[in-house]
């Protein structure tokens, strides 16, 4: 990100947010007591039902990003018309710079997010007290922020701030819904099958990369990471022109999976080469590290071939400021990657993907409720 774009971004989030004082201590309080007002305003005035859905995502703010989660709302209020349901980041980052209008240059709405511990304690408050809570994750892998959406359910539970109803939270019936590929035997298949009755006419003759997120080696929460290459092995069972990358999983960089590519032979006969964000939004990652125009700057301006991009990799096998359009577009790789072959949608808007979330929120409210003592961890 320029430094330029830094600095504009610090200016809005202090505008939008302010001081209410010159004690930070104080402004933080007036902050919390303020969101917490907005969100328990917004529950009161919404509540239909006496059960509610949270679903939680790490955030975005790109209007794209923005439609697909109203839009996902929409699709939980139908599917389950008993429950009353609401949505949250848990992107402390996400959450203001949607507040500040990171992208408003670009047509995003200035959007206000909350995170979940806000709505937890708005569904407990007088006048709601939900009978059953479900949370359901829309993370696409068990790991790290996967755990975060855990804790949050511990603390509500537990009543960590000591603010809340201890009879109501004997009696509130919690559940968990988990991320889209939770179980390597059931989801991972599932969603293969999924994705390749998308795609299987641009597999057919050319290449579909999916670029995900992945946690760095010391962030693998769970050991989640393996389900990026459970989900290679699973597409390519169906067809070996699939694979799968990410921006932040070791051995597991754009590099890497061409290295893959070229060692099926795949990088010849200048094929087609699809990209698509196997994240829950096309957000940042999707619109930048995947289509964007970023090359390492000593070639800005300049020509370069792929050879020049491989030249840069770092210690970890990264070309690091490069996106994945322009490093496997370049001249020499092989294939033509450009404008033309990215699929820029979020898994959130594939009804058949959206539906395994759907699945899995089912499964929570069918099943028993949870037991917050211990977290609910992948085997």
């Amino acid at each position: 990100m320029k430094k330029t774009k830094l600095l504009t971004l610090a200016l809005l989030v202090g505008l939008v947010f302010g001081f209410a004082s010159c004690d930070p201590i104080n402004n933080e309080q007036y902050n919390y007591n303020a969101y917490q007002r907005a969100v328990n305003e917004t529950v009161k005035s919404q509540k239909k039902n006496n059960k509610v859905i949270l679903l939680v995502a790490f955030g975005s703010t790109w209007q794209q990003a923005f439609d697909t989660f109203d839009a996902t709302v929409n699709a939980y209020k139908q599917a389950f018309p008993g429950y009353d349901v609401f949505l949250s980041f848990s992107s402390a980052i996400c959450i203001n710079r949607a507040a500040a209008g990171e992208n408003a240059a670009d047509g995003a709405e200035v959007r206000n997010y909350y995170a979940p511990p806000f709505w937890y304690t708005a569904f407990a408050q007088k006048g709601v007290m939900y009978s059953e809570i479900v949370t359901q994750s829309l993370q696409v892998i068990p790991g790290e922020e996967y755990g975060r959406v855990i804790n949050y359910i511990k603390d509500f539970a537990n009543n960590a701030n000591g603010d809340l109803d201890d009879d109501y939270l004997s009696r509130v019936s919690l559940k968990l819904g988990v991320p889209l590929l939770q179980d390597p035997d059931k989801d991972v298949p599932n969603v293969a099958r999924a994705l390749d009755n998308l795609y299987k006419s641009q597999a057919s003759n050319d290449l579909v990369a999916f670029m995900g997120h992945g946690n760095p080696d010391e962030y693998d929460t769970y050991k989640a990471n393996i389900r990026y290459v459970q989900l290679e092995e699973a597409l390519q069972a169906i067809n070996p022109h699939y694979f799968v990358g990410t921006v932040d999983m070791m051995e597991n960089f754009k590099p890497h999976v061409y290295a893959r590519m070229a060692e099926a032979g795949l990088n010849t006969g200048n094929k087609k080469l699809y990209l698509h964000p196997l994240m829950s939004i096309d957000g940042d990652h999707g619109h930048n590290d995947m289509a964007g125009d970023d090359l390492p700057e000593k070639f800005e301006g300049k020509s370069y071939t792929f050879a020049d991009l491989m030249a840069e990799a770092n210690d970890e096998g990264e070309v690091e400021d490069c996106s994945w359009k322009i490093f496997f577009g370049a001249n020499g790789s092989g294939f033509t990657c450009n404008n033309a072959t990215m699929i820029e949608k979020g898994l959130l808007e594939l009804p058949t993907i959206r539906q395994v979330w759907m699945d899995h929120t089912r499964d929570a409210i069918n099943g028993e409720p949870l037991d917050y003592y211990h977290s609910k961890n992948p085997e």
